[in-house]
C-alpha cells in the first residue's frame, strides 16, 4: 500500500528522531517518540490509533522503528520517510 493513501482517514504519525530534531519542525499533528525510546515506549505505541506513519529526517531511522516494530507483532505500521513528506501528505489531504 503506497503511504499516501493512508492520509485520507484516520492515523496516528510517530517521529522518531532526537527531541531537539523534532522541535526545529514537525508534520503537523506527529508525536515525538525517539528511535531510542521505541523499546521502552512500546505499550504506548500499541494504544496509538492505527495506522502508524513512521518518520524522521530522511526515513533511514523510521524504516529501523517499522521493521522492529513489525517483528514485535505492531500492525499496519508503515515508513512514511522524511518528516517533510509526511507533512506534505498531511496538509494536501485536509
Amino acid at each position: 500500500m503506497k503511504v499516501e493513501r493512508i492520509f485520507s482517514g484516520k492515523y496516528s504519525i510517530i517521529d522518531v528522531r532526537t527531541s531537539e530534531e523534532f522541535s526545529q519542525g514537525q508534520a503537523p499533528g506527529s508525536v515525538n517518540i525517539p528511535l531510542g525510546e521505541i523499546v521502552e515506549r512500546l505499550n504506548e505505541i500499541k494504544t496509538l490509533p492505527r495506522p502508524l506513519i513512521l518518520c524522521c529526517a530522511s526515513g533511514t531511522r523510521s524504516e529501523r522503528a517499522e521493521q522492529w516494530l513489525k517483528s514485535q507483532g505492531v500492525a499496519e505500521v508503515y515508513n512514511g520517510g522524511s518528516w517533510l513528506d509526511v507533512s506534505h501528505y498531511v496538509i494536501q489531504n485536509k
